[in-house]
């Protein structure tokens, strides 16, 4: 009876040293992803953008089966993992991406784009199970592409390796797409559509491969920012550590994405109505946000007090540099010096050039400055007093359009309303601690809505289930009874 006794006090502490504190135990048929994350800043989130194409409507077709093409720039990518490609293995950063299906990282080949020279590039000769087979491919983001050419080769993922693995080298990257970019590649983790039929995406050869019996794989993100771990993508199980209750399962509405169809959205208490007869939700890893119709967005943002980021900046920069403007002025200094004697441009700017333009390269502060000094110029010159001319630059700030849909918000966030996804006739609460962004840079802490917009088909409202959702609630996607499964996240 005692050794019974000290056999079963054994087996429950290794239990609680393996379960209690954290460190799961895996069986040889699952493959385990450990996932990093790096702080968000305002200029990814500023230039993050969502966009979603109609192929067939440009062919004249109408039906509201037409085909809708997501696209998005990964700029607000945060969270990545490493993988090995060749043998030995030469380290990538990639994001684990369940909206596209490709893998794909920078070629030694790359000659002619700057971002490839910023990150390391695949080297086919340094590796003695590289295949060739040289065929050209363009893979399409909302921002521009990249263009290369498939290589085949071993992958290493987790500890796991799996053999002759066709990927994309990349030769040529868009700048604004990547240069800013804090990751290598991408792995895809959807389903293999008809544009890359003749490539094997690297999900399907793991289930080819018998790396895992189950065909399933589990995506968890850890809430607690202090953690060393930021989440885990299991593939082959799930790890019932991460999650509380069980997975409410609803079927993958169309192949090409993980698809699923949402019913009604609530703000606190009340129904937007939009969804209740269903819409359509792409749940992906790859992205930061809540995506979703302006129609919905902007009741959304107008009842959590969301404010445009371009607004905002313009706004602080008449409040804060104002009069520093005004007395450059006034005392004849030339206008394009402005902006850098205050500091907000690192060199000498120019007027010139559209908004879009500047916005992109020069950076919001010194964008906002740059026609602050026009506007207040013009003011001057109609002999308005200061207090006019300020009036009148804040409500252009006012007009200003926000890249991407993003806004600010209060960081006291606890007034806030929770808004509510209805998933397979049950509800999907988020509290305003899930859906608001914290953003810590030079500039302070600032707090950033969750949700942005992406207007697809006007018949066919389109959401994309982010990051900010997938922290909320631990998912399974189910590939072998085409499905995806949500259960609070533990």
């Amino acid at each position: 009876m005692e050794m019974k006794n000290l056999v079963a006090s054994v087996v429950i502490w290794i239990w609680y040293i393996t379960c209690g504190f954290g460190f799961n135990v895996y069986a040889d048929d699952m493959v385990r992803i450990e996932l990093k994350r790096r702080p968000l800043d305002l200029s990814s989130i500023r230039d993050a953008t969502m966009y979603a194409k109609d192929l067939n409507r440009k062919l004249g077709n109408s039906d509201l089966n037409d085909q809708i093409i997501y696209l998005k720039s990964y700029r607000d990518v945060h969270y990545f993992a490493e993988i090995g490609i060749g043998s030995p293995p030469q380290r990538f950063i990639v994001v684990f991406d369940t909206a596209s299906s490709y893998l794909w990282v920078p070629s030694s080949r790359c000659f002619f784009s700057i971002a490839c020279y910023l990150r390391p590039r695949y080297k086919s000769r340094l590796s003695n199970t590289y295949t060739k087979i040289g065929k050209s491919c363009k893979i399409p983001f909302g921002t521009g592409s990249v263009h290369g050419f498939f290589s085949q080769d071993n992958l290493k993922v987790g500890d796991a390796i799996l053999k002759q693995q066709v990927f994309t080298e990349v030769t040529r990257e868009g700048y604004f797409t990547f240069l800013r970019a804090r990751f290598d590649g991408v792995l895809g983790l959807g389903f293999q559509d008809t544009a890359s039929r003749n490539v094997t995406p690297v999900w399907y050869n793991m289930l080819l491969q018998h790396m895992v019996t189950k065909s399933i794989f589990s995506f968890w993100l850890n809430r607690d920012p202090t953690s060393r771990i930021a989440g885990e993508i299991l593939f082959g199980g799930m790890d019932w550590t991460h999650f509380r209750g069980q997975h409410t399962y609803v079927p993958v509405a169309q192949n090409g994405y993980w698809e699923i169809e949402i019913g009604d959205l609530f703000i606190g208490n009340n129904s937007t109505g939009l969804c209740k007869d269903g819409c359509q939700a792409i749940v992906d890893t790859g992205t930061s946000f809540i995506a979703g119709p302006t129609t919905i967005l902007t009741q959304i943002n107008h009842a959590i007090g969301a404010e445009g980021i371009v607004s905002l900046e313009c706004k602080k920069v008449v409040s804060n540099y104002g009069d520093s403007i005004w007395e450059r002025l006034i005392s004849g200094i030339q206008p394009e010096k402005i902006c850098n004697r205050i500091g907000l441009c690192t060199n000498n700017g120019s007027l010139g050039g559209s908004h879009e333009h500047r916005m992109g390269i020069r950076g919001g502060l010194c964008s906002s400055c740059e026609m602050i000094v026009f506007w207040i110029q013009v003011e001057i010159r109609k002999e308005r007093s200061k207090e006019k001319a300020f009036q009148y630059a804040n409500q252009l700030c006012e007009t200003l359009p926000n890249p991407g849909g993003k806004s600010f918000i209060n960081c006291d966030v606890f007034a806030l309303p929770h808004i509510t996804f209805t998933i397979g006739k049950k509800s999907f609460p988020l509290s305003p601690d899930q859906y608001v962004i914290r953003v810590d840079d030079s500039q302070g802490v600032h707090c950033i809505s969750g949700f942005t917009t992406l207007n697809a088909h006007p018949r066919r409202p389109l959401w994309v289930l982010g990051d900010a959702f997938l922290r909320a609630y631990h998912t399974v996607f189910d590939f072998g009874n085409s499905q995806i499964g949500f259960a609070e996240s533990a």
